[in-house]
């Protein structure tokens, strides 16, 4: 299994945007705009490369503090090379 956790800093996630975040041209600050270059893509392309390997990822949030995202994915499928 790898097991990878990317954590911020930053202002977190409203817990009603929780279900939605993953999904494609979506942000929960309406008032930021592709002027800044933000377009929704980042976390869905995420979700989609994580689940096409078969894995998960979830969210934790705290407002104020900041998020973790926490990505599993097996490895049972995976080819090894022994050296």
């Amino acid at each position: 299994m790898i097991y990878l956790q990317v954590t911020d800093t930053g202002i977190g996630i409203k817990l009603e945007d929780h279900t939605r975040i993953f999904d494609r041209f979506y942000r929960s600050d309406k008032s930021r705009s592709r002027q800044i270059g933000r377009h929704g893509l980042g976390l869905a392309i995420a979700k989609w490369i994580v689940e096409i390997h078969n894995g998960t990822i979830h969210v934790t949030t705290e407002i104020g503090k900041g998020s973790t995202f926490t990505l599993r994915i097996p490895t049972s499928n995976v080819n090894r090379k022994k050296v």
